[in-house]
């Protein structure tokens, strides 16, 4: 089931950048609506990211740390040799997907659907989903425990402090405007 911590998702770079957005998927994660599955290619991409965003290198990798302290399992080792092996429409994605095949993984959360094809994924036993997609399917099947992890983040939230309604306009315009709508009904 996908409410379930035995649902493992492989988040790909483009969800966990934008922090807005990593945040919900690691708070729904932390309420164990789902087990979060990253490799250490990931995090590379994702530290990039954050240097051209300007965030400096010692901060990045505390971020990353931080990330893999919160979830001691989520980081998937010994996936590289399959990284060869796969053909996707954009090479550099291959690592996500050998990640994804070596844990077991049920999906992979992206926003770059387009080079994840549908038929090529299912072959592996596995399926892309855009992170507003995802995060409204979690949503749906387990609505109140959604609830508390949003208003969780929305409490632990600094610099600067919003209320819930002011991170929901910030989840649509991060292009989560499916989960935003559907967890602005719940509350």
């Amino acid at each position: 089931m996908i409410h379930s911590v035995r649902f493992k998702c492989v988040l790909d770079t483009n969800v966990i950048y934008p922090i807005e957005i990593r945040d919900l998927l690691f708070w729904f994660a932390y309420y164990d609506m789902f087990t979060p599955k990253w490799s250490g290619h990931i995090f590379d991409e994702w530290k990039d990211v954050m240097a051209r965003k300007g965030v400096s290198e010692e901060e990045a990798n505390k971020r990353a740390e931080r990330a893999n302290t919160a979830f001691p399992d989520a980081l998937v080792n010994n996936y590289s040799g399959l990284i060869s092996s796969l053909t996707l429409p954009d090479p550099k994605d291959r690592h996500v997907l050998a990640a994804a095949i070596k844990t077991n993984a049920n999906i992979i959360v992206t926003n770059n659907i387009k080079d994840f094809p549908k038929e090529y994924l299912a072959s592996f036993g596995l399926a892309a989903k855009t992170a507003d997609d995802f995060l409204t399917d979690i949503i749906d099947l387990n609505p109140e425990r959604a609830v508390k992890a949003f208003k969780e983040l929305v409490l632990n939230r600094r610099n600067p402090d919003l209320d819930e309604f002011q991170v929901l306009n910030i989840l649509r315009n991060r292009g989560l405007k499916d989960a935003a709508d559907f967890l602005h009904s719940q509350l």
